[in-house]
């Protein structure tokens, strides 16, 4: 059972901190443990796997992914719902850490982070949408163009299932970059002056950004990358400027030493 918060202004003991964490921590592993049996049932019941290959399917010629290993395909389809648990139960784990944190955050605080979970999973599941129906297949295309007349394809499965894994992830996690912005603005880590005088290396980096993880012609490079990273700083700047207002507001609204 989870200790009880000491009441507000008091300071909990340091052991309730640690027996507190522990079974925050317990509930996680939990929700982990259900999460991938639930996940096994999906990969099992329903075609993940078709969904995963979809995007290489045009550049296979009508045939299949290869394994090397007897084993490979078990051990394939644990990787996946052991992956689909972790995003099931991302929700409860994020709920558990956000429940041991928060008594320590100011109102201010409060009011910022909360808006910023929800917002993080929105553009996550936008950057891993990109990477799936437009950066996945443009590069796919791109790196199996080369050599086709001396070389024949024979793709391994569990190398291809980790390249889209991680082309995903990456997406995902770059998309995260206005929620980061947003956090670190109302902590008074960052400003919005600093990130528009910051412009010209935030484009210098997206281009680099972009061309390691879209390799290809520069269309698909400018569209599928470039330009959401760059749209996603100026959101963080968008986003840093909102914040600044609302301080100056609250800052503005509390009355001065000397009225009070």
């Amino acid at each position: 059972m989870l200790p009880k918060r000491a009441a507000h202004g008091e300071e909990m003991p340091f052991l309730d901190h640690l027996e507190e964490l522990r079974w925050r921590i317990l509930w996680s592993l939990l929700a982990l443990l259900l999460g991938s049996l639930v996940g096994f049932w999906l990969v099992t019941h329903f075609d993940v796997m078709e969904l995963l290959i979809r995007p290489i399917q045009p550049f296979l010629h009508g045939t299949k992914l290869k394994y090397l290993n007897p084993t490979d395909p078990f051990f394939i389809t644990i990787q996946l719902a052991i992956t689909a648990g972790i995003l099931m139960a991302l929700p409860i784990v994020i709920y558990q850490l956000w429940a041991f944190v928060a008594p320590a955050l100011l109102p201010a605080e409060k009011r910022a982070i909360v808006p910023a979970l929800y917002l993080g999973l929105v553009l996550f599941c936008m950057g891993a949408a990109l990477a799936y129906w437009g950066a996945l297949p443009l590069t796919l295309k791109f790196m199996m163009s080369f050599q086709t007349g001396s070389l024949e394809q024979a793709i391994v499965v569990d190398q291809y299932l980790g390249f889209v894994v991680k082309m995903l992830l990456a997406f995902g996690a770059i998309f995260e970059l206005p929620v980061v912005v947003l956090v670190l603005a109302s902590l008074g880590l960052v400003t919005s002056k600093f990130l528009a005088a910051s412009r010209r290396y935030a484009i210098a980096v997206a281009t680099i950004v972009a061309a390691v993880l879209t390799p290809g012609d520069a269309v698909s490079l400018t569209l599928f990358m470039m330009l959401p990273l760059i749209f996603l700083y100026e959101l963080s700047i968008l986003l840093a400027k909102i914040v600044e207002r609302r301080r100056a507001r609250r800052v503005a609204a509390e009355p001065s030493p000397e009225t009070a």
